[in-house]
C-alpha cells in the first residue's frame, strides 16, 4: 500500500539520484527543469506549495507502508478552486526495481483520493507522452480516461513527442470507490 506525504528539502537528494539522464528528466517534468536536476531547482519547485488551503500545488513523496521506503514522487498542481479542478504531474516510480509492483497505481489512487475526497475537486487531469505505455496502463487502471492527443507537442533532440490527455471526474471516482 502507498501513502503520500509532502515532499520536503530532505527528499531532494533521493529524487536527484532517480533522475539519471536528460531524457528521463524531460519525460518526468517536461520543460520545467533542465538536466542535471539540482537542489536549487527543487527548492524553487517547492516555493509556495503544500498548503492545502492556499497553494495551487501539492507535491508528494510516495511511501510504501510495509517498508517505510520512499518509492516515488507525484504532484497535484494547477489547483483551481474556482473551477474545482487540478492536474496530476511529475509522476515517478523512483527505483527501477520497484517497478511492476503496483506502486504507480497506488500513487495514483492516493492522489486522486486527496483531490476528490479531501479537496472536493470535480475534475482531475494529466498528460502523458504517448510512448510511455506503462504509465498509460497505470493511469487507465486507476480509472483515468483518455480524452485526446496533442500531436508533436514537445521536441526532444531530433524527435517530437505527442501527449495523451487523460482525466477523471468526481462522479467517476465515487462510482469506482462506492463498491
Amino acid at each position: 500500500m502507498i501513502k503520500l506525504e509532502y515532499f520536503t528539502p530532505a527528499d531532494f537528494p533521493q529524487l536527484i539520484t532517480w533522475i539519471t539522464d536528460p531524457k528521463l528528466l524531460m519525460n518526468w517534468s517536461g520543460s520545467l527543469f533542465s538536466f542535471p536536476l539540482t537542489e536549487d531547482k527543487l527548492a524553487w519547485y517547492l516555493e509556495d506549495t503544500n498548503d492545502p488551503a492556499t497553494s495551487d500545488a501539492l507535491i508528494y513523496k510516495a511511501i510504501e507502508t510495509k517498508t517505510g521506503e520512499v518509492v516515488g514522487h507525484i504532484s497535484l498542481g494547477g489547483i483551481s478552486r474556482k473551477n474545482s479542478a487540478a492536474r496530476i504531474s511529475r509522476v515517478l516510480v523512483g527505483n527501477s526495481t520497484a517497478r511492476r509492483r503496483g506502486i504507480c497505481q497506488g500513487m495514483m489512487k492516493a492522489v486522486l483520493r486527496i483531490g476528490f475526497e479531501e479537496l472536493g475537486l470535480h475534475r482531475i487531469d494529466l498528460g502523458v507522452y504517448d510512448f510511455n505505455t506503462a504509465a498509460i496502463r497505470c493511469y487507465e487502471k486507476a480509472g483515468m480516461q483518455q480524452e485526446g492527443l496533442s500531436r508533436d507537442i514537445l521536441k526532444y533532440e531530433n524527435e517530437y513527442w505527442s501527449l495523451i490527455e487523460m482525466s477523471m471526474l468526481d462522479h467517476e471516482w465515487h462510482a469506482l470507490h462506492s463498491k
